[in-house]
């Protein structure tokens, strides 16, 4: 646990230092274009272009309580559809390095399931923001440890509103087998609720558990529910703007032998018009 603690201090210390001691936000673009940038980012179903290279480190998994690691790279393309309709796809590629959890078992690395998402909303909503389409399981895992090896289908929905310096919405999804392998099937919920409140300078604050429901396996090892947050920045780098957190949660519950804590570190590269 002193491990664990000194670990996540370090590199939020680090991260907190780097982006304090250096002035890379260029002042001709001026606080307001920065903080409705940080804003659109905020925003799943914006209409901009991203690539989020999102680091998961998950502490405490197993009975040896060991380290799990997993790299989502996670483009984000908007398309216009109409004059009212955007459709904002987003795909998630997990790089995953899983420790053994049964005696024997070593170590594995390579890619898991893909996740591609496809959202339908309004260009003009009003106050509140909303998104709804399917979400396609794709059995893409190189190792039998890392994929389900089934297709899945299902429904995702994000709703949003963004009151002054606020960013505040929910994102459901429910995806379930439809085919593929003999693997075990799949019947997944999740949920991430996102509060996130926006200082000067690109600066905010964050919290955005993502709360997931295994509806295959019994009550006692159903739910993951992590409790947390951190703190993040826009900024740019040279030309290229990039927006930067860094978040940690802790499982209030977890299935047996789930991660205890959570480290969340994002670099997510922005493409605004």
């Amino acid at each position: 646990m002193y491990y664990l603690k000194t670990t996540i201090a370090r590199r939020i210390g680090i991260l907190v230092f780097a982006l304090s001691s250096c002035n890379l936000v260029q002042a001709q673009d001026g606080d307001a274009d920065t903080e409705a940038l940080a804003k659109a980012a905020q925003n799943p179903i914006a209409s901009l272009i991203s690539l989020p290279f999102q680091n998961n480190t998950d502490f405490g998994i197993g009975p040896d309580d060991m380290t799990k690691n997993t790299l989502n790279i996670q483009p984000v393309w908007p398309f216009s559809l109409s004059d009212n309709w955007n459709l904002i796809t987003r795909t998630i590629v997990p790089v995953i390095s899983q420790p053994g959890l049964a005696p024997g078992q070593e170590r594995v690395t390579g890619i898991g399931d893909t996740v591609f998402t496809a959202f339908f909303s309004p260009k003009n909503s009003g106050k509140w923001t909303w998104g709804v389409g399917p979400v396609i399981l794709i059995p893409t895992g190189s190792d039998d440890r890392l994929t389900s090896d089934k297709w899945g289908a299902g429904i995702s929905a994000v709703f949003l509103t963004m009151p002054g310096n606020w960013v505040i919405g929910s994102l459901f999804s429910n995806v379930k087998s439809v085919g593929g392998g003999s693997g075990t099937d799949v019947n997944l919920f999740t949920w991430q609720y996102f509060i996130n409140y926006n200082f000067n300078h690109g600066w905010y604050a964050t919290t955005a558990p993502i709360i997931t429901a295994n509806w295959e396996a019994d009550g006692s090892n159903r739910w993951t529910v992590p409790i947390g947050g951190g703190f993040g920045r826009v900024m740019k780098f040279g030309k290229q703007p990039v927006n930067i957190n860094a978040q940690v949660y802790k499982n209030v519950e977890t299935p047996d032998f789930g991660a205890d804590w959570q480290f969340r570190f994002q670099v997510q590269l922005l493409f605004p018009k």
